[in-house]
């Protein structure tokens, strides 16, 4: 995904108290569905109702959850250079009026987003379920190491979502929808496009699809996290002397370098280091646990575009 749309997807994040948008922005994304983040996409793999993982008396959802309107209205880099009524002149209805709004956009990433009446639905019964889906999932169906499951899905009866695709970016809107004045008509079903400069993306959603969601995902114990850096750092201790006397040569060694890499991200590592068996249904509670999906894989959908 182009990093434009990045602003937007942490703002959403900040915002609401969580909920993630969806990429594509198009796709569903429901309670159970499992995924994985490649290239920057989320690749739905499954769902843990529809594939059996969990048996059916293990299936537990809320009624559905009004959420707090005013976190689903927000925007980063708008202003607006005009708001006011004007009139025209049809054929068959004569002279009527209408609201006029420019929203300016002040770079390019800038965006403005409206939800009406949010909700969602989530798993119920998370603590319940959660470690019998650690040792399913890692070890007795499947074998992941990288997974995340839906948690809470969330809808609007309509939302609409605009993003500059460069600096000074406009939109002009008009709206005939009585009693409006001077009030903000982004957003509203009789609101109509007059024209646009450089908006990148510009959709008005009309049904309530779960399109932002929060999630769970695998990650490794601390402790043993912890276990495996120092024991790393004990073994890779005066690399370079067993280097000369191993090899006995004087070539130049850059294992700290190496070491001080592997350090940066040493979960990318420490699960494909374990020894063979080590990791197993009696201990795959011990390996791992979930963690909340958080702004660090909000960067994972923008790995190929840079910072």
């Amino acid at each position: 995904m182009e990093r434009i749309y990045k602003k937007f997807y942490r703002h959403c994040y900040l915002k609401t108290a969580g909920f993630i948008p969806a990429r594509p922005l198009s796709q569903s994304l429901f309670p159970g569905d499992y995924f994985q983040i490649k290239n920057g996409e989320i690749i739905v793999l499954g769902n843990l109702y529809r594939n059996s993982i969990l048996p059916p008396e293990d299936a537990e959802l809320s009624a559905v959850v009004h959420l707090n309107a005013s976190n689903w209205n927000f925007s980063d880099g708008i202003s607006k250079p005009y708001s006011g009524r004007g009139n025209g002149h049809g054929a068959i209805e004569g002279q009527f009026e209408f609201s006029r709004q420019i929203l300016s956009f002040a770079s390019k990433g800038s965006f403005i987003f409206k939800a009406e009446e949010p909700q969602s639905i989530k798993i119920n019964n998370w603590n319940a379920i959660q470690q019998q889906l650690i040792i399913k999932l890692t070890q007795t169906l499947f074998s992941f190491r990288e997974i995340y499951i839906v948690t809470e899905s969330a809808t609007a009866t309509h939302t609409t979502l605009a993003i500059a695709g460069e600096k000074e970016a406009e939109l002009e809107l008009a709206s005939e929808t009585e009693n409006f004045g001077l009030v903000d008509i982004f957003g509203h079903p009789g609101t109509k496009t007059i024209q646009s400069k450089d908006i990148e993306y510009y959709h008005h959603e009309t049904k309530r699809k779960p399109a932002y969601f929060k999630a769970k995902k695998l990650v490794v114990q601390d402790d043993k996290l912890a276990f495996f850096v120092s024991d790393f750092m004990a073994k890779t201790n005066n690399s370079s002397e067993w280097t000369d006397t191993f090899y006995d040569s004087n070539f130049h060694n850059d294992a700290d370098y190496n070491a001080q890499r592997i350090m940066q991200h040493p979960e990318g590592y420490f699960l494909d280091m374990l020894q063979a068996n080590e990791l197993n249904p009696n201990t795959a509670l011990l390996y791992f646990k979930w963690a909340d999906a958080n702004l660090d894989d909000i960067e994972k959908l923008f790995a190929d575009y840079g910072n």
